[in-house]
């Protein structure tokens, strides 16, 4: 991971750090004496924040579609539906419900507590961090953001520096519509992210890959600071030959590829009969020109992968299995084409790590049972798509690690798996 090595505020990225002396304790110490002030707990002050963050999206919408463009190659519409348009309405469910949220909860007395008045009141925890991701810069870094300043934090923003034509926006434009007594962004790489982390916090949301996520809870654990983790992971795609191949082609070579396959929630492998293989790769490509036509590098609907450093592991990745479709890459242009492998065996590199790219191996399986006992032998995903009009499918389900999707039917049916938090 390639990081800036100047950390410092978003009102003043650029400013030199005496050499010795910690690049975040002013900032710190200020949010901190806000937090305790009281200045944050008002619903009028969150409301007031809140509505920052909306004129910010509204006010700069060019501009964040020009910085994801050039970060990860996204169209316009990709950039609203994915990012956009989800912060929005993130925002306005918060300004919506935010009173309702800070009501107290009546809860039922018991016999120890019967002469007392019980109930629930919400409090924020204080100082909160939030390190966000490059996959998708926006969306990860303000629908957190939105939850920890409707609860009345105040918030450390550390934006991905990969992505870093959306972090300069994040970093130059956000903080002029928040109160900066109560908000700052910080900059960035991986070692500046270790000097932050050494600090208390009083709660940390983190995304990102599993690896990260130990130091991050590693880190916590020093001061007890509770953590969400929303980690990526290999999400399992089961297809039942009771199905119509191109009805599921079309759902899983659509989100596979969307954003260049850099979704912590895709599908990230195929689970099905040779049989069903042999009917299903055609359908793939029939979906794939479908999508992006004959040339998909030409096509402006495919992004773009983040880096070089990415880049290269995935095109590593190409030389697993057998390719029947795509394998195209062009290191000039960060490219690499939709990708199907088959012959694919569980000991390859791709099926090792999360792929984070436009390539999906499939992998043979005879059975449904057979197919539940390869996914129950790994480490449980993030979620789990199945495909099937059997009723026998749904109740076989709910026996896996990652539980059960609630219906069976031809459509892609996400299981969220419980021992991650997914925000996706």
């Amino acid at each position: 991971m390639s990081g800036i090595k100047r950390p410092g505020l978003a009102k003043d990225p650029g400013s030199e750090s005496t050499p010795g002396m910690d690049p975040f304790a002013d900032t710190l110490q200020r949010l901190r004496e806000a937090f305790v002030s009281g200045r944050t707990r008002p619903a009028e002050f969150r409301a007031a924040q809140l509505k920052g963050l909306s004129r910010f999206l509204q006010e700069n919408k060019q501009l964040l579609q020009e910085s994801l463009a050039q970060d990860l190659h996204k169209v316009a519409f990709h950039s609203d539906i994915s990012e956009l348009i989800i912060c929005q309405n993130e925002v306005d469910l918060a300004l919506r419900n935010l009173c309702t949220w800070m009501k107290d909860e009546p809860v039922a007395k018991n016999l120890i507590t019967q002469l007392d008045s019980a109930f629930i009141r919400r409090e924020p925890f204080g100082l909160v961090l939030i390190l966000s991701p490059w996959n998708y810069p926006l969306n990860l870094s303000l629908v957190p953001l939105v939850g920890a300043l409707a609860a009345g934090n105040c918030v450390v923003l550390k934006p991905s520096e990969i992505s870093k034509n959306t972090e300069k926006v994040l970093a130059k434009v956000l903080p002029r519509y928040l109160d900066q007594s109560c908000f700052a962004v910080v900059l960035g790489g991986p070692e500046e992210t270790g000097q932050l982390l050494e600090h208390e916090f009083d709660y940390i949301f983190f995304t990102g890959t599993p690896r990260v996520g130990k130091i991050v809870m590693a880190a916590a654990a020093k001061h007890l600071t509770p953590v969400t983790l929303e980690l990526g992971g290999k999400n399992p795609c089961y297809v039942d030959d009771n199905c119509d191949p191109q009805t599921v082609a079309n759902r899983v070579a659509f989100f596979r590829c969307f954003n260049a396959g850099q979704t912590c929630a895709a599908p990230d492998y195929v689970l099905c009969s040779p049989e069903m293989q042999a009917r299903l790769v055609p359908a793939l490509q029939s979906a794939i020109t479908r999508f992006y036509g004959n040339d998909p590098q030409s096509s402006p609907n495919l992004g773009r992968i983040i880096s070089q450093k990415h880049f290269q592991r995935l095109r590593g990745l190409l030389s697993c299995g057998r390719v029947v479709i795509g394998g195209q890459s062009d290191e000039s242009d960060l490219y690499i084409a939709p990708t199907v492998l088959v012959d694919v065996q569980e000991t390859d590199p791709v099926m090792q790590e999360e792929i984070f790219g436009p390539i999906l191996p499939i992998v043979n399986v005879r059975s449904l049972g057979q197919a539940i006992d390869f996914i129950n032998r790994r480490e449980k995903p993030l979620a789990l798509y199945a495909f099937s009009n059997s009723s026998q499918a749904k109740v076989g389900w709910e026996d896996t690690t990652a539980s059960s999707p609630s219906t069976p039917s031809p459509t892609t049916v996400p299981a969220c798996s419980p021992t991650r938090a997914w925000r996706c």
